[in-house]
């Protein structure tokens, strides 16, 4: 008797046939384990419901929020988050890619849980072929964080998340994407983009230096 597996999400086939059926599992809140451009990532569809699920499953703590993942400036826009001057110079520039941006606005349409401490929304529009092609067919940004428990290592294989999720994806709760063995990278660099002048509050895969080249006044990660 076998137990629960991953969905194959590889080659440009398996990730279509995957789609229809992961689309049903976010419209019943569902949380969805899947590949990004840094590691396996947890995530659920943006509202009330599907975040508390996502909670539940990751045993996060309050103050911690999880991050957007986007596919086109228009889900931007459509959550009623702005993208400040310095903002919109960063995203030109580095999106798609592994540069995460909390930007203000959202009060009407994004859950609260999802807002950090600094008052703002973190998104990214991922660099990620699979994942970036399933949102763009879902038509609606996704949330995330990293798949693990608090305090151990991201995952950066299905094999990781099944042997360690397997009640949560035999009750249905959690459907796993399987796209393979990840490279070592890492982790995406954060910008707060909130304030007058934005801030590294995350150095990751972008440098400093390389985002002070679209926006000279940014602060930290010197």
């Amino acid at each position: 008797m076998t137990g629960p597996r991953a969905i194959p999400f590889w080659s440009p086939a398996e990730i279509e046939s995957a789609i229809p059926d992961t689309i049903v599992h976010l419209e019943t809140d569902g949380v969805l384990a899947y590949p990004t451009e840094t590691v396996y990532g947890f995530g659920g569809a943006v509202d009330q419901d599907a975040v508390d699920a996502l909670v539940r499953l990751k045993g996060r703590p309050p103050g911690k929020p999880f991050l957007i993942l986007i596919s086109s400036s228009d889900m931007v826009t459509r959550l009623d988050l702005r993208l400040t001057r310095d903002a919109a110079r960063l995203a030109a520039r580095h999106w798609p890619g592994p540069l995460t941006l909390v930007l203000p606005g959202g009060e009407r349409r994004v859950p609260d849980r999802l807002r950090g401490p600094e008052g703002g929304v973190a998104v990214r529009w991922t660099s990620h072929p699979g994942i970036g092609r399933f949102i763009q067919r879902y038509g609606r940004p996704i949330t995330s964080t990293s798949a693990n428990r608090p305090g151990s290592p991201a995952a950066m294989a299905a094999s990781e998340i099944l042997s360690q999720w397997t009640d949560a994806m035999a009750r249905g709760v959690l459907r796993v994407l399987d796209g393979g063995r990840l490279s070592s990278s890492p982790p995406s660099t954060v910008v707060d983009c909130t304030s007058t002048r934005p801030r590294v509050i995350r150095p990751g895969a972008i440098p400093a230096a390389t985002l002070r080249e679209s926006v000279p006044d940014l602060i930290g990660d010197a």
